[in-house]
């Protein structure tokens, strides 16, 4: 078990976020700054910025008039947002060169973004303000998996296949197969790269929602989004075996199956636009 988990935090350490994120952190984590100086840390990046704005531009975020500067952007959003909009394209910037024969990138990124536009819609519907920070914890709420499919991808692949068959928690079956479990992977990867507590806690617990402790209405809400993501793209039906959400995470949300199933299908529209936006099809076939 040290060997292995040695060799899954050695990956996990070998990704890095891009620099002009490391930048943009640099300076909002400073005592002082200047929404200018927030502002030329993403402009020094024009892809970046590209995808930024339209990120703050799609209709899912529901902004009224059109953005066209990262200025604008963060004098109407907030810093903290747009921060967590950054971090989203950063993220998949830094994930973009990995892959695994034995994961297919482009249901990966899909059901990815889908979970996230799923969490986003319940923090909206439950009337959280830092519904995008919502959106970047169920954006990674699989993010372990990108590990482990590098590192142990027969043992992954085993435990996946012994979890559909005898319908048992993928988490479960991972401890059980590989000794860890995907969720406590991600997790371990966000602390190294130091983002904010809530989107640790929601990755490593989401799976078992009854473990949150601090933020326990936001781990809920990556529970549901991440089953409403499974089913969205053929994992099974949302509210049966697996994807049966535990009944924590209906009681923190006070939604039902019927409720959340209306939020899946809400997102949809706006699924291949984000989706394009955080991870081109280019690279994630």
């Amino acid at each position: 078990m040290s060997t292995l988990w040695g060799k899954i935090t050695n990956n996990c350490k070998l990704i890095s976020l891009p620099q002009t994120y490391l930048q943009l952190k640099a300076v909002i984590d400073a005592p002082e700054y200047r929404l200018e100086d927030v502002a030329d840390a993403i402009r020094n990046d024009p892809a970046l910025t590209t995808r930024v704005l339209k990120l703050v531009n799609s209709p899912f975020f529901g902004l009224s008039s059109k953005i066209e500067t990262v200025f604008r952007a963060i004098t109407l959003l907030g810093t903290q947002q747009i921060h967590d909009l950054t971090l989203a394209t950063s993220v998949a910037d830094a994930l973009s060169g990995r892959s695994s024969p034995s994961l297919d990138m482009h249901l990966f990124w899909r059901r990815s973004v889908t979970c996230g536009l799923c969490a986003q819609a319940l923090a909206q519907r439950l009337g959280l303000m830092d519904s995008e920070r919502l959106f970047v914890s169920g954006l990674l709420f699989d993010l372990g998996h990108m590990i482990l499919y590098q590192s142990v991808p027969d043992l992954t692949h085993q435990a996946l296949q012994q979890s559909q068959e005898n319908q048992w928690s993928l988490v479960e079956t991972e401890r059980e197969v590989i000794g860890l479990d995907y969720a406590h992977v991600g997790a371990t990867l966000m602390r190294h790269w130091r983002l904010p507590e809530c989107m640790i806690e929601t990755n490593e617990f989401h799976p078992e929602p009854m473990r949150a402790w601090k933020y326990p209405i936001e781990t809920a809400m990556v529970h549901i989004a991440s089953l409403l993501a499974m089913a969205n793209t053929g994992s099974g039906e949302f509210g049966s075996g697996l994807l049966q959400p535990h009944p924590t995470a209906l009681e923190k949300t006070g939604l039902n199956l019927e409720e959340c199933v209306a939020i899946g299908i809400k997102t949809e529209p706006e699924l291949d636009t984000i989706l394009y936006t955080i991870y081109p099809l280019g690279k994630a076939s």
